[in-house]
């Protein structure tokens, strides 16, 4: 039970850091902002330059397959108060599977990346995500203050 507990709580902080994420932005380069993401999450690891090359694509591919099992999570929340409940059955147990899709592809993604980076570096990037949408937005509070 400890463990379901915990998996739940790391995917609300994804969540929760995705949704940062998705706020809009005002006047930010995409590029820029990929960018800053790059030399944030490099210096914070502490990325060595052969580390870096096998590093980001794994990390991108990890990171579009979250984001797009994220998208197909948020779905299921449309239109729920015109279900039934057949189908609000339904969706809880496609949420259920998308989280253990989650968990797999986490599973997999730290598997592969193991091989390339230290397992203190991985363990580093679990909060990483958010610390860089904080960074983000504090900046973006102090660029319009």
């Amino acid at each position: 039970m400890n463990k379901i507990a915990l998996y739940f709580i790391f995917i609300f902080a994804l969540c929760a850091g995705n949704a940062l994420a998705q706020r809009p932005t005002q006047n930010i380069d995409p590029e820029k902002l990929q960018a800053a993401r790059i030399a944030f999450i490099t210096s914070r690891i502490d990325l060595k330059p052969e580390q870096a090359e096998k590093f980001w694509p794994i990390f991108n591919q990890y990171t579009e397959q979250r984001e797009a099992t994220m998208k197909s999570m948020s779905g299921l929340n449309r239109g729920i108060e015109s279900i039934s409940e057949e189908e609000a059955k339904s969706r809880i147990q496609k949420r259920l599977q998308l989280q253990q899709k989650m968990l797999d592809d986490e599973k997999a993604f730290i598997n592969e990346v193991s091989k390339v980076i230290t397992s203190k570096q991985v363990l580093m990037l679990n909060n990483i995500a958010r610390d860089f949408n904080r960074h983000i937005y504090q900046r973006q509070r102090g660029s319009t203050n």
